[in-house]
């Protein structure tokens, strides 16, 4: 074992890379909670969805500590998985099938793209202000998904929203359990938002608005989402802005995150060559490929494994620990189908708080890039959908820059997508 990770020469050793793995498996674990809550709401059998939940993270987690070494945890990424059901299923009409499906296909391009080295060509071409908002963007997209989830925010058909009523007890508990992560994780409470998540569950068990169910058992049947993809539904041409907000997100989403988790592990040489990061980019985009048979949204690595390189892990170790880990959860399936989407709505909430950081580093001095950032950040909650937000922004972006005398700063890539978006506009 220390000769296939590399024990010695990372500096660190198996009780490390244990206590490592469970670090990390603990603050990422409440995706087994919120994934198949979130999927069920797109019709998708809430038990199969569970299952692929901790089979696609483990699968991922596997793919990253054995073939390319690094201590980080996948599992299927929040803000994808509520684009996936609010926007693909719910507002454009398309069968959960077909959605895996652009799942599927996002993936295999995402592949292609890692394989051949044209990822990080297309990463210098999209401009830094676009990569911050689409990360911010996607958290105020997940964040009004839980607000709406908690009845936190309503409809309301003369102002378009306003606020729930309070004095329904689930609105009460989505605001304490948020409320409950934030105070936990400001004070470094281990597993913060899994013991909020669970806390607010048996508070809800107390109420009498959570029945029961037992804690452990076998693991439901997959077969309701294994080899589900319809890929040739998802061929439409109407799905390409679809298929594209999967890859660009995705493809931001990781590299920020195995940039970041490099920096905390030491796995930057002085020269500045990053340790195994090709191997790192194909493991992470296999796992989406792998994930969207299974039948979960784009499976991607989580920011949360910082927390486990924090507590010493450095190698592939600390990512076959918490894979493990996720195989273990699929024996709590009674567990996660008692947890109420009011729990799991404070657990977005939250998470929605942290995406929106990346709006500190956009360039606010420079209308030419602020105004975009700013179109493609409000446009995703406004509009819900990831997909639209990225598609105007890019659109809003190149406008911009032409007609304030800055073409040189317009990639070709960059026109090529201000065309494909202003095509999926006018003409679909």
């Amino acid at each position: 074992m220390d000769r296939f990770f590399k024990l010695k020469e990372h500096n660190t050793n198996i009780r490390t890379e244990l206590i490592a793995g469970l670090t990390t498996f603990v603050t990422m674990a409440y995706i087994i909670f919120v994934n198949p809550n979130i999927m069920a709401n797109a019709g998708v059998d809430h038990g199969a969805a569970f299952v692929a939940t901790c089979l696609g993270a483990a699968l991922g987690c596997f793919l990253m500590g054995l073939y390319a070494n690094w201590p980080v945890g996948l599992a299927p990424g929040m803000g994808l998985n509520a684009f996936f059901t609010y926007s693909v299923v719910g507002e454009m009409g398309y069968d959960w099938q077909v959605a895996l499906g652009a799942v599927f296909i996002s993936g295999v391009i995402f592949v292609i793209l890692s394989i051949y080295k044209i990822r990080e060509i297309m990463l210098n071409s999209i401009p830094l202000s676009i990569r911050y908002a689409m990360g911010a963007g996607v958290g105020l997209f997940l964040g009004i998904i839980g607000l709406k989830t908690a009845g936190i925010v309503v409809d309301n058909p003369v102002t378009l929203v306003s606020l729930g009523d309070f004095s329904d007890p689930r609105a009460l508990l989505a605001g304490v359990c948020f409320l409950a992560i934030a105070v936990l994780s400001y004070r470094n409470v281990f597993g913060a938002v899994l013991i909020s998540i669970l806390g607010v569950t048996a508070i809800g068990w107390g109420l009498g608005l959570v029945e029961y169910q037992g804690l452990v058992s076998m693991p439901p049947s997959i077969a309701p989402t294994f080899l589900a993809l319809d890929i040739m539904g998802a061929l439409d041409i109407t799905m390409v802005s679809v298929i594209l907000a999967f890859l660009f997100v995705n493809m931001f989403d990781t590299a920020g995150t195995l940039m970041g988790v490099a920096h905390r592990a030491n796995l930057i040489r002085p020269d500045g060559y990053i340790e195994n990061l090709s191997k790192s980019l194909k493991a992470d985009s296999v796992s989406s490929v792998v994930g969207a048979g299974l039948g979960c949204p784009p499976v991607t690595s989580y920011v949360e494994s910082a927390s486990g390189v924090a507590a010493g892990g450095r190698t592939g170790l600390t990512a076959v620990v918490v894979g493990v880990l996720f195989v273990a959860a699929m024996f709590l399936s009674p567990l996660a189908g008692m947890v109420p989407a009011y729990a799991t709505a404070g657990a977005l909430i939250y998470v929605a708080m942290l995406m929106m950081t990346g709006m500190s580093e956009i360039t606010w001095k420079d209308l030419s890039e602020a105004i975009p950032a700013i179109i493609t950040v409000v446009m995703m909650p406004l509009t819900f959908s990831i997909a639209n937000g990225i598609a105007l922004g890019f659109i809003t972006y190149t406008v911009m820059k032409l007609a304030t005398g800055q073409r040189e700063q317009i990639s070709i890539s960059i026109y090529v997508l201000t065309a494909v978006f202003v095509a999926k506009f006018v003409f679909l």
